[in-house]
C-alpha cells in the first residue's frame, strides 16, 4: 500500500483558492445527471464576479449559461461539466466525495474529470475579472450535469439555446483532462466520431453431421468479422486514424451438435473527421454486400467528429500553444485521440474548439486525483490564455 500522508501543515499551495474550490466541488455528489448543488454553487460564484447567469433544466439535467460582456471583441467560452461517474467501491485512500489532500494531491471522484478543470477555470476567471486593464469581447461559461451519460440534454441543449438566441461563439475552450505525462503536453484540436453497431446473422440450423443442409451463422459471422477488421479508411489523416473494434461475438447455442442459425456481432468504430456517421454506414454496407439478406444491422449512439485546423489570422490553437509555452517552456502535441467530448456540440465553421486540461491518468478510477502542482499549472495556463484573449493590447 502506498505511503499515505494526510493533513499536511498548511502551505501557500494547500491554501490556494483553486485547491479549496476543487475540494468544494468534489464534495457535491454530482453523479450524472444530478448536479448535487455544484452548478448552484458555480452560479453564485459567477454572479458575484458580475456574470449574468441562466440555469435551465432539460429532462432532469441542469445546465448553466453565464456571460459577461466587456466591450466589442471576440466571443469566447469556457465549456465543461460537473457530473461524474459513480464512485465504485475499492481501496480508496480517501472517501471519494471528501476532497481530502493525500500526498500533495486532491483526491476524489471527478478531481481530474473534470472538476479540477472547472476549479482552475474559475480561478483564472476571477483573475481576469480583477485585472484592472481594459478588457474586450464577451466571455461565456457553459456548464452541464450531463456529459458522462448519454449527453442528450446537456451541452447539446446549451448549444441549441445559444443558436436560438443568435449567439455565435468565435472559440470555445473545453477543460477536459487532455494531458498525458505532464500538464500541457497534449491538447485536443478535435475528436474522432464514434458509433456502435449490432449485426444479427441469420442462418439455417441443422445437425452438424449434415452441414450441406444448413447455413452456419457462426461461419458467416467469422467472415464478416474478417471483412470489418481489414477495412481501409482512405480519408484518414495522420493525426486522426479510424479504428474499428469488434466487441462481441455471441451465439446462443446450448448443444455442440447443432449448427447455429443465429449469431450476433457487436462492434464500435472511432472514425476520423474525414467521415460523417452516414459515410461510415455506407462503407460498412458496401463491404458486406455479398452477405446481403443474411444479416440485419442496427446502429447505435452516433457521435459526430469535430476538428479545428490551424488557420491564418487569429487562431485558438496558437493562443493555447503560447499560453502553455509561457507556463511550461514546451509546446503541446495536437491530438484527436480518446473518447468523444462535448466539444462536438460547439464546433462549427465559425467556432474553433480546443480541449486543454490536467492529466487523464486516473480518470474514472479508484483514487482519482490531481496533484496540487498540476492544478496550479493548469490554472496558470488558463490565466495566461484568458489574458491573451480578453486583455486589450495597445
Amino acid at each position: 500500500m502506498p505511503h499515505v500522508k494526510l493533513a499536511q501543515a498548511p502551505t501557500k499551495e494547500l491554501l490556494s483558492p483553486v485547491v479549496k474550490n476543487l475540494q468544494t466541488l468534489i464534495k457535491f455528489e454530482s453523479v450524472t445527471p444530478n448536479q448535487g448543488g455544484a452548478i448552484d454553487w458555480l452560479n453564485n460564484e459567477l454572479t458575484e464576479l458580475g456574470f449574468s447567469c441562466e440555469q435551465f433544466m432539460c429532462e432532469g439535467v441542469t445546465n448553466l449559461i453565464a456571460h459577461v460582456k466587456f466591450s466589442p471583441g471576440p466571443c469566447v467560452a469556457f465549456s465543461g461539466h460537473i457530473d461524474v461517474v459513480p464512485a465504485v467501491s475499492g481501496n480508496w485512500l480517501s472517501p471519494p466525495f471528501a476532497g481530502n489532500i493525500v500526498n500533495n494531491a486532491v483526491y476524489g471522484r471527478g478531481a481530474a474529470d473534470m472538476k479540477g478543470g472547472v476549479a482552475a477555470m474559475l480561478g483564472a476567471t476571477k483573475a481576469l475579472i480583477n485585472n484592472a486593464k481594459n478588457k474586450i469581447g464577451s466571455f461565456y461559461w457553459l456548464i452541464t450535469s450531463d456529459e458522462e451519460g448519454e449527453a442528450m440534454y446537456g451541452s447539446q441543449a446549451i448549444a441549441a439555446s445559444l443558436a436560438h438566441n443568435n449567439i455565435q461563439l468565435d472559440a470555445c475552450i473545453v477543460g477536459e483532462p487532455t494531458s498525458n505525462s505532464v500538464v500541457g503536453d497534449t491538447i485536443k484540436n478535435g475528436r474522432r466520431g464514434a458509433i456502435s453497431s449490432r449485426i444479427k446473422v441469420l442462418g439455417k440450423a441443422g445437425h452438424v453431421a449434415y452441414p450441406e443442409n444448413t447455413i452456419n451463422a457462426a461461419h458467416i459471422a467469422g467472415n464478416i468479422v474478417s471483412i470489418l477488421s481489414n477495412l481501409a479508411w482512405p480519408r484518414d489523416e495522420q493525426s486522426s486514424k479510424t479504428t474499428l473494434q469488434v466487441t462481441g461475438i455471441n451465439i446462443n447455442n446450448e448443444v455442440d451438435n447443432l449448427v447455429p442459425s443465429q449469431c450476433e456481432i457487436t462492434f464500435n468504430i472511432r472514425y476520423s473527421h474525414g467521415y460523417k456517421s452516414d459515410d461510415v454506414k455506407h462503407i460498412i454496407a458496401a463491404a458486406l454486400s455479398e452477405y446481403k439478406g443474411l444479416f440485419s444491422i442496427e446502429w447505435e449512439r452516433p457521435c459526430e467528429p469535430y476538428y479545428t485546423a490551424p488557420v491564418k489570422g487569429w487562431s485558438l490553437i496558437n493562443e493555447v500553444e503560447q499560453a502553455i509555452y509561457q507556463q511550461t517552456g514546451s509546446y503541446p502535441l495536437l491530438s484527436t485521440s480518446g473518447g468523444t467530448s462535448d466539444g462536438r456540440f460547439f464546433a462549427n465553421n465559425a467556432t474553433q474548439v480546443i480541449e486543454c486540461g490536467v492529466r487523464n491518468n486516473t480518470i474514472h478510477q479508484v483514487n482519482e486525483h490531481v496533484p496540487i502542482n498540476d492544478l496550479l499549472k493548469i490554472e496558470g495556463i488558463y490565466r495566461n490564455l484568458l489574458s491573451r484573449i480578453f486583455i486589450e493590447t495597445v
